[in-house]
């Protein structure tokens, strides 16, 4: 509501007074901090060295340095629903965000779309007189909504952010990345060839936000929202980068998780009773009906590996490390201008992974990750013609599973795996060299991305706000952390969290965890009423190595019926775990109705999947109506998709062809006499 205008109206303006105040832009208090939320992207709470791995990051150890590193930070386990709570301060499901946007399902708590009443941080702080920047990955628009006939709505300047640069889906190439500039796609500035990697981009982006706001208005604080690819699928990296971890991974991830939890309990991060549990710890589990546990989720032991396989391990394993390392450095420049320009001592600083390391290269990792959302299994003879240039355009790669426990020391599992600490606990530093005097410390708090927009608030000294953009706002579901900046032995903000993912579930009560025997989708494993649960103390038993459900049955019943409380509050229901193929390809809302005729013009922009005419498992004719200018002509008429998966039509030596490319490794060629 505007302002009521207190000045003096009379027949002339000579005679009347102005009042400027009800028309001013919102100006946020005097010294208000910057805020910089830096996610990554599959980290598992046992990569980095300062949380006892063994991948050099000299920037997130700097702000560690200067600032606090949590030990019992939680995610959800899974992207999207993640970076839903980081910025709404709700539960996922909560956010219409139980899984990541491309598989929502019309329900609630699965309908992809973050309600309005749940605003955002940055839909709350542009009104308060903040800049809002978001840079990098977004996955928070469903895929029917990101292309350029959508309304727009639920993109980034949608929902608070005044700039926007970066990628809307789950992924994308960081060669040839598929880029968006606030609200129109846009092509990469410059190839590889010329130095181009999209961590490098981002930073340039973020620097740039920024430093032209900066030129403008010195004193004006910012929010920025840095989302680098890093280090989810394709592990994209310069072949120097991944050179100098050579010989690292050389011991096996068995080996390696060793080491690095002895490390964790040298650091103090664990208790020296923390035990490894098994590469795979229900390997051996069936489903109701017999079903045995995923393969894909079942990791191979080192020392059954040949020694070409073991080579070809290693090296996805150095490219990953590589991949990390240098965006780690590309972020270091946005740090070093945060220096140089004196805005770094007043920054809040937040750091972390949105869930676990990913399990999503199977047992024998991939040199295209599209395998794995295709099921389709990797060939290891395959993959080793690759090994010379993994990381590289000509891949889309991922380690195999095994490095993924191995990412995620001392934990159970990784990714997807909201019932396991391997899923949802992950490394997590803040930094705020003005508001804070720790320096450099740990803290053992159990805290959950729902609290961290509850904490800047408190950090801020500004209350949530009660209506954003007309829409009545919902309670905040996270608490507070505050309290343990400056005081290692705070209490832990709230004493219960919920957890709800791909069929698994977990719940979170005063130092007591439960939680069920259940693979996340795809998993297709059903029968939720007969899943058996186990029962772990966390507050002794740090990483659930030792089910306590026979021994202290009442208390599983309690968290039981405490889950299913938590999950009708939460909209945690109905649970959801069917098979990938039957997710992504649920009828959802479409602008349009499918039809028998597409039409593309030349020059349009990019066409998303969930837009384009879909010619999967079906005939199809493709008509280019095309004048030729010239006897040599030649150039693409039609292209979708791209090296690891697609298929064109082009001109070339007076021929017309078309090319189906199945996954990067068959390819069909028809040429025209």
């Amino acid at each position: 509501m505007t302002k009521p205008f207190k000045g003096i109206i009379n027949l002339d303006s000579r005679d009347s007074v102005p009042d400027w105040e009800p028309y001013e832009q919102p100006k946020a208090p005097d010294g208000a901090p910057n805020i910089l939320y830096i996610v990554w992207d599959d980290v598992g709470f046992g990569a980095w060295e300062m949380f006892g791995g063994m991948i050099e990051t000299p920037n997130m150890q700097r702000l560690a340095d200067q600032g606090l590193r949590y030990t019992q930070f939680h995610t959800t386990a899974l992207c999207s629903p993640t970076r839903s709570c980081l910025l709404t301060g709700r539960n996922h499901t909560s956010n219409g965000m139980a899984v990541i946007t491309e598989a929502s399902n019309g329900f609630p708590g699965h309908s992809g779309r973050i309600p309005f009443e749940n605003g955002l941080i940055s839909e709350a702080l542009v009104e308060q007189g903040w800049n809002t920047y978001a840079v990098g990955k977004w996955h928070l628009t469903p895929e029917e909504e990101t292309n350029v006939a959508a309304s727009r709505r639920l993109w980034p300047l949608g929902r608070g952010f005044e700039r926007y640069y970066g990628f809307l889906g789950g992924e994308t190439d960081q060669w040839y990345p598929d880029l968006v500039e606030d609200n129109h796609p846009v092509d990469p500035p410059y190839g590889p060839k010329d130095g181009y990697h999209l961590s490098k981009d981002l930073v340039d982006k973020a620097i740039q936000f920024t430093s032209d706001a900066k030129v403008i208005a010195p004193e004006k604080p910012w929010l920025m929202y840095l989302c680098p690819g890093s280090a989810h699928a394709p592990h994209h990296v310069w072949k120097e980068w991944a050179d100098k971890y050579q010989g690292r991974f050389d011991l096996g991830y068995e080996r390696y998780r060793e080491a690095v939890l002895a490390n964790q309990k040298r650091m103090g991060l664990v208790p020296e009773n923390t035990e490894l549990p098994p590469l795979n710890p229900y390997a051996d589990v069936r489903s109701a009906e017999g079903k045995p546990w995923p393969d894909l989720d079942v990791a191979r032991p080192w020392d059954s590996l040949s020694e070409d396989e073991q080579r070809l391990f290693c090296r996805m394993a150095e490219v990953y490390a590589g991949y990390i390392s240098y965006t780690d450095a590309q972020i270091g420049r946005l740090l070093d201008y945060l220096e140089e320009t004196g805005q770094m001592d007043n920054t809040i600083i937040v750091v972390l992974s949105d869930n676990g390391a990913s399990g999503e290269g199977g047992p024998n990792g991939s040199v295209n990750e599209n395998k794995f959302f295709n099921s389709v299994p990797d060939n290891i003879e395959e993959n080793l013609k690759y090994l010379d240039v993994l990381g590289s355009e000509q891949t889309y790669n991922h380690y195999p599973n095994g490095w993924a426990m191995g990412f995620c020391t001392p934990f159970k599992f990784y990714k997807r795996y909201g019932n396991y600490e391997g899923g949802t606990a992950d490394p997590f530093i803040i930094c705020w060299p003005k508001g804070m005097k720790a320096r450099g410390e740990v803290r053992h708090q159990y805290i959950h991305a729902v609290d961290i927009v509850p904490t800047l608030y408190d950090c801020l000294g500004i209350e949530p706000p009660e209506v954003v953009k007309g829409w009545t706002q919902s309670l905040l579901e996270g608490a507070s952390f505050r309290a343990t900046f400056n005081d290692a032995r705070a209490a832990a903000p709230k004493q219960t969290q919920f957890y709800d993912l791909g069929g698994t579930r977990g719940i979170w009560h005063q130092g007591w965890h439960a939680s069920t025997i259940h693979p996340p989708a795809p998993s297709d494993w059903g029968h939720f009423t007969r899943d058996r649960w186990e029962l772990f103390h966390l507050d002794e038993d740090r990483n659930q190595t030792h089910d306590l459900a026979d021994q202290y049955p009442d208390k599983l019943e309690e968290l039981k019926a405490l889950w299913f409380v938590e999950a009708g509050y939460y909209k945690g229901l109905p649970l959801e775990d069917r098979a990938a193929v039957v997710l992504l390809t649920l009828p959802r809302p479409q602008l349009t109705a499918p039809r028998d005729r597409y039409v593309y013009y030349p020059g349009c922009s990019e066409v998303p999947e969930a837009a384009a005419v879909n010619i999967r498992g079906r005939s199809y004719n493709i008509a280019a109506e095309v004048t030729i200018e010239s006897q040599g002509a030649e150039g693409v008429l039609f292209s979708h998709g791209g090296r690891f998966g697609g298929h064109t039509l082009y001109l070339k030596e007076g021929k017309l062809h078309y090319v189906y490319n199945w996954l990067g490794q068959v390819e069909q060629k028809l040429t025209s006499s």
